[in-house]
């Protein structure tokens, strides 16, 4: 099968599910309207949309499960999906992360298929639980909760991170500017990674924010960081539960987002002593947690 929708009869349409391409964006048609006697778009009959592909990560040759993705940057998205939602502890857990997988063919670009050394201990089985169950419904009851809380080190409240408020006013700008499939769809999450004095490290793009904070996470890890101390993180939407347990378990001191933030996501970045920050905006922001770090 090829990107293109194939027909298979009458009212039958096949979906593009797996294509050979990893295109970020894709056009389709599109009909744009108006107020009557409104103007029309020139070229109205095409748009750029933001491209989504399923992605399946493999361990030992053994598929662990199927997540949905904007293409690209799939090794960070596996590499930092696996130490986030506790498959491993540590990219030393690996031997290899590749594109690509046993008998792949056309689909390769879609695959990512990860080695665990012998004395990592990890087994295929319980980690596709682990996997499977967070996809489906995410932090599901108190004692998953718990769980989470008990992998989660408390952060050094008494580290030397200290960020000016005015570099966290800028941070909004700074990861705009580095969004090129947002500038083309405006349909895409971003995830920043800064210096506490300003500096971008990264910015990772997804249709899943999950997705965008597992990419630069995992792109660190890669790089060859432990951890992501010492960083200052920016969500470009709200900052729900789930995003600032994964920046916890990455040990982000100070969380910010342009967004609300949910009562949970507060609640744990207290328990763990990260500063978060939120409705990141003009000329303000709410400091939530923490604010000791923000000067």
């Amino acid at each position: 099968m090829n990107g293109e929708s194939e027909h298979l009869g009458e009212g039958v349409r096949r979906l593009p599910l797996w294509s050979r391409g990893t295109a970020r964006a894709v056009v389709r048609a599109v009909d744009r309207r108006g107020p009557p006697g409104g103007a029309r778009t020139e070229g109205a009959s095409q748009d750029l949309v933001v491209n989504e592909e399923p992605l399946e990560i493999q361990i030992g040759g053994r598929s662990l499960m199927v997540t949905m993705r904007t293409p690209g940057d799939d090794l960070d998205l596996a590499a930092g999906l696996l130490f986030t939602e506790g498959v491993i502890t540590s990219l030393d857990q690996l031997t290899s992360i590749e594109q690509g997988g046993a008998g792949a063919g056309p689909d390769r670009e879609n695959i990512v298929s990860v080695t665990a050394a012998a004395e990592a201990g990890i087994v295929a089985s319980a980690a596709r639980r682990v996997l499977r169950a967070t996809a489906a419904c995410g932090i599901c009851g108190k004692e998953d909760i718990a769980a989470v809380r008990r992998r989660i080190r408390p952060l050094d409240e008494d580290d030397e991170v200290r960020v000016p408020l005015s570099v966290i006013l800028s941070l909004p700008d700074a990861v705009r500017a580095a969004q090129p499939v947002f500038d083309a769809t405006g349909g895409l999450h971003a995830v920043g990674l800064f210096r506490p004095d300003g500096t971008l490290l990264l910015v990772r793009e997804d249709v899943g924010r999950h997705n965008a904070v597992d990419k630069v996470i995992g792109a660190t890890l890669r790089g060859g960081a432990t951890s992501l101390s010492g960083t200052v993180m920016l969500l470009s939407g709200r900052a729900g539960f789930e995003l600032v347990q994964k920046a916890a378990i990455a040990r982000v001191p100070v969380v910010c987002s342009v967004s609300a933030p949910s009562a949970l996501a507060v609640d744990l970045a207290e328990e763990v002593g990260m500063t978060l920050v939120g409705f990141v905006r003009g000329a303000s922001a709410n400091v939530y947690t923490h604010g000791q770090r923000i000067v």
